[in-house]
């Protein structure tokens, strides 16, 4: 079989065979492109009232707690505990469900409740949110298919334009047929 029919074979059947786990890279890639843009995937960082802290970890603890859609009680409850201080905020995340309340660093005051979608579509993205095995044995064999997918539909996008330089650089011979008997 010639490489041309080999790569053509390659690209048929590998994208069949990676399209779904593909099509979950490609949406969760474009959402999470979009996150600092769209509040509906990462909440908007509010601004602190100083961006020198002043609060103590008990206070925030408490602020956070203040929130009952939160879900946190305690330290045990906090997923992430993200701190801005050029923003003069604490974002925390619960570990119940996505919701992340913003604190401000100097006031102790809740600036923010809201969904976190970012972490959820992370998970999804590289497969993990389905299972580990998921993740090492599709959604990673679908990103090294994609990536052969990409090589072969590089050499058969230049192939003719390389054949064509080539046939402008060595013309074929053209033989002029001698008639019979002369």
């Amino acid at each position: 079989m010639n490489r041309n029919l080999a790569f053509r074979k390659v690209h048929y059947w590998g994208a069949i065979v990676i399209a779904i786990p593909v099509l979950v890279m490609i949406v969760t890639g474009i959402l999470l492109m979009l996150k600092k843009n769209w509040s509906w995937v990462q909440p908007v960082e509010q601004a602190g009232s100083s961006t020198v802290p002043t609060i103590n970890l008990d206070q925030i603890l408490a602020a956070v707690a203040s929130v009952p859609e939160s879900g946190i009680q305690g330290w045990g409850d906090v997923d992430r505990f993200d701190v801005r201080p050029g923003k003069g905020i604490v974002k925390i995340q619960s570990n119940q469900n996505r919701i992340e309340v913003q604190v401000d660093l100097a006031t102790g005051a809740v600036l923010q409740t809201a969904v976190r979608r970012s972490d959820l579509l992370e998970t999804l993205h590289d497969g993990s949110w389905f299972h580990d095995r998921v993740k090492l044995w599709i959604f990673l064999p679908a990103g090294v298919i994609l990536f052969a997918l990409w090589v072969t539909g590089m050499y058969l996008f230049f192939l003719p334009y390389v054949v064509r330089a080539r046939r402008r650089k060595n013309p074929p011979v053209v033989r002029k047929a001698v008639p019979a008997g002369d």
